[in-house]
């Protein structure tokens, strides 16, 4: 079997211990790596972990599980995937990072891989995906670590929240069934709805917003029933760098806590253009926490609606 071995490295202007938490915490992966759909800790202690990432690889939505080795004294991670998807065989790697004076660090980044029977054209595939992946990881990186301040004014989170007398699995179903919104929600003017793999979501959808005009997104989903549908918008609107969110479905002896979660990077280039020469980040903001709560209100209460009529006609 024919093992590549690879490596990428990029410097970055903030010191290597706070590089080395960022990579730790992999629940903020969506948020820092544009291939990332979505990351879940499954288990683990202080130094190992078991992890499931859903990531993009060459335009194709993929999800692995991997063990990961935490090692914060010496700032090294490593990783091997339990269960590669094809045309992978096997694939792990290393992240070190080294100090490069006081305030910067030296991050490398191994990768090991295999592809399945060999193949001359699924390794070509894994050679390309992973070198973009990668060079586009260790930018996002280098970006996010380096301008974490002013991130921290543009970066906001918010939750919409309501109770529904009905049941998880109904209300899961309603929000897991995109491909019928156009049907069901009124904002929705078109969609197409993509699961070539179970749970795993590419949503394409024309939204109406409050003036009358369309503007067309697309997400990838990852779909726990009945519980959870977590996402990440890859084609974003001119106020947004990023989007990435939750729906939760809680169940409890009197109905549902049926909730959606956004969390959101504003475009600031794009404000004044958008808003008027006078607008800025406050304006911003309410502006996009406005109309991503109203489309997630009408969704939920059309979804109260569906779960609650069900419920009746059962009794």
């Amino acid at each position: 079997m024919t093992t590549r071995e690879v490596e990428h490295e990029i410097t970055i202007a903030a010191p290597a211990e706070a590089v080395y938490r960022l990579l730790a915490d992999v629940e903020n992966w969506p948020r820092i790596f544009p291939p990332t759909i979505f990351a879940d800790r499954l288990e683990g202690g202080e130094t190992e972990e078991r992890i499931r990432i859903w990531a993009t690889a060459n335009g194709e939505a993929k999800n692995w599980t991997s063990r990961r080795t935490l090692e914060p004294r010496g700032l090294v991670i490593t990783f091997r995937q339990e269960v590669s998807a094809p045309p992978v065989a096997a694939m792990g790697g290393t992240w070190i990072i080294e100090p490069a004076g006081e305030s910067a660090a030296r991050v490398r980044l191994l990768h090991d891989y295999r592809a399945v029977d060999d193949d001359p054209a699924g390794l070509a595939w894994i050679d390309e995906a992973v070198d973009r992946n990668s060079r586009t990881e260790l930018a996002s990186l280098k970006t996010n670590v380096e301008f974490a301040h002013a991130a921290r004014e543009i970066t906001f989170s918010f939750e919409d929240t309501v109770r529904i007398d009905g049941s998880a699995k109904d209300v899961y179903d309603f929000i897991n069934d995109a491909h019928l919104w156009s049907e069901r929600l009124p904002h929705v003017a078109s969609v197409r709805c993509e699961e070539e793999y179970p749970g795993l979501q590419t949503l394409e959808m024309d939204t109406r917003a409050k003036d009358g005009s369309t503007h067309t997104t697309k997400s990838y989903r990852v779909c726990f029933p009945h519980r959870k549908i977590a996402y990440k918008q890859v084609t974003l609107p001119a106020l947004m760098n990023l989007h990435t969110g939750y729906w939760t479905f809680t169940e409890d002896a009197d109905g549902v806590s049926a909730s959606s979660q956004h969390t959101v990077v504003l475009n600031t280039d794009n404000i004044t253009r958008i808003l008027g020469p006078d607008a800025g980040i406050p304006e911003a903001r309410a502006y996009v926490q406005s109309a991503l709560s109203t489309n997630s209100r009408a969704t939920l209460g059309h979804a109260k609606d569906y779960a609650e009529a069900r419920r009746n006609h059962a009794d």
